[in-house]
């Protein structure tokens, strides 16, 4: 989850480092552990947090899916098209909305 990443004061690209790398290790724990990444990574999912700068966050949902691809071909060797996919939930930064809404 980025979510929280991004609500504790990190920008866009920091929210994408810290959180495919957080998704990184989880793969590579699974894959220590004798699974085949191709059995689990279809079930993997992210969560991200959405500022109000809509072409931001488009340009990071947009990079963050091929960057993941690409970890998962490069890195870990994913052969199924579904493991190469960036399924993900997004939900309005809190930090965006003010105390009460007018």
């Amino acid at each position: 989850s980025g979510y929280h990443i991004r609500e504790a004061g990190s920008t866009a690209v920091q929210e994408i480092a810290f959180t495919l790398a957080n998704g990184i290790a989880y793969v590579e724990a699974a894959k220590a552990a004798g699974l085949e990444v191709d059995s689990f990574a279809p079930r993997l999912s992210f969560f991200w947090n959405a500022h109000n700068n809509l072409f931001e966050e488009v340009a990071k949902f947009r990079a963050a899916r091929r960057m993941w691809a690409t970890i998962m071909t490069g890195r870990f060797g994913a052969r199924d098209e579904r493991s190469k996919l960036l399924r993900f939930h997004t939900q309005t930064g809190g930090s965006t909305l003010t105390a009460q809404q007018p």
